[in-house]
């Protein structure tokens, strides 16, 4: 008990400059990176505004159940980046968000064209999905990469190493994110697992939905994803001794993704299996074990 409140000291002492209303904004709703965020030290408040940046338009098609509304939405965000990056210094909107990534782009040389990219990548009505592994590979890349690259480049750091390690492991956690978000999609949602996987194990996405016990055609779909998530996140890994020390625990989702991979393997990839839907509360303690070690 004392080590968990030790814990949670450490993470405070790295988050206390920064007292904005955003603050743990990512921590509650991020799931996979958000406690990883608190160990950046003094990237904490930029990867924040950024990760939170990222869960406003992420949970827009989730919120809403009418394309045109979410479309909207979408716009002005979009809106926002252009104002942002508007050479005229024209208003932003008074949004807390807004505001942070305001204050880092006028700090640091940021790619605008990054925060498009997972602004673009949401904007697609609830019910299309993917036809393809690439599909689904290109989603994850645009909808979670970008976040690494925009974190990286407001710390100033430029890699290629760094680069093509955020690239995986922004693919896999992606990929981790669409199989997590599963059990909680309605019939008007499309499954996010790509038709040609459907109709090579002869699987309707209806059953995907139902997922009863023992149906080896869901678990085989399930499997091909979960496979593909593991080896974006074993290629990351593999770049990991051409990393410079400061830039690895950038990298530390990669200790969620990998243990909810192992956790779906044990339940046999079922995703609706209560083990997998339980919270791990375990995870800070290997967010910190893994940054001391600098591993992820």
């Amino acid at each position: 008990m004392n080590f968990g409140r030790n814990l949670k000291k450490c993470f405070d002492r790295f988050t206390k400059p920064h007292k904005s209303k955003i603050r743990f904004l990512t921590t509650k709703k991020t799931g996979l990176d958000g406690n990883a965020t608190l160990l950046l030290k003094d990237s904490v408040r930029s990867t924040i505004a950024i990760r939170a940046f990222n869960v406003e338009i992420s949970r827009i098609p989730y919120i809403t159940s009418d394309d045109k509304i979410a479309a909207m939405r979408l716009k002005f965000w979009d809106d926002a980046i252009e104002k942002i990056f508007d050479k005229n210094n024209v208003q932003v909107p008074d949004h807390p968000v807004v505001n942070e990534l305001n204050h880092i782009c006028k700090s640091h040389k940021m790619t605008k064209q990054f925060f498009k990219r997972l602004i673009s990548c949401r904007n697609r009505p609830r019910n299309q999905g993917f036809l393809t592994l690439k599909q689904i590979e290109e989603y994850a890349e645009n909808s979670v990469s970008s976040v690494y690259y925009l974190s990286l480049e407001a710390k100033g750091i430029n890699n290629v190493h760094v680069d093509h390690a955020c690239s995986h492991l922004g693919k896999s956690q992606g990929i981790v994110n669409l199989l997590r978000s599963i059990p909680q999609l309605t019939r008007e949602q499309a499954i996010p697992i790509s038709q040609d996987i459907l109709i090579k194990h002869g699987v309707s996405q209806e059953r995907i939905l139902r997922n009863k016990k023992d149906d080896k055609g869901v678990e085989e779909c399930v499997f091909e994803i979960a496979t593909l998530a593991h080896q974006h996140l074993e290629k990351a890994r593999a770049l990991l001794k051409s990393l410079p020390r400061d830039t690895k625990p950038f990298l530390l989702p990669g200790v969620a993704v990998q243990r909810y991979l192992e956790r779906l393997r044990l339940v046999k990839f079922d995703l609706t299996h209560q083990k997998l839907l339980q919270r791990d509360n375990t995870l800070p303690i290997a967010y910190y074990w893994n940054y001391f070690r600098g591993t992820f």
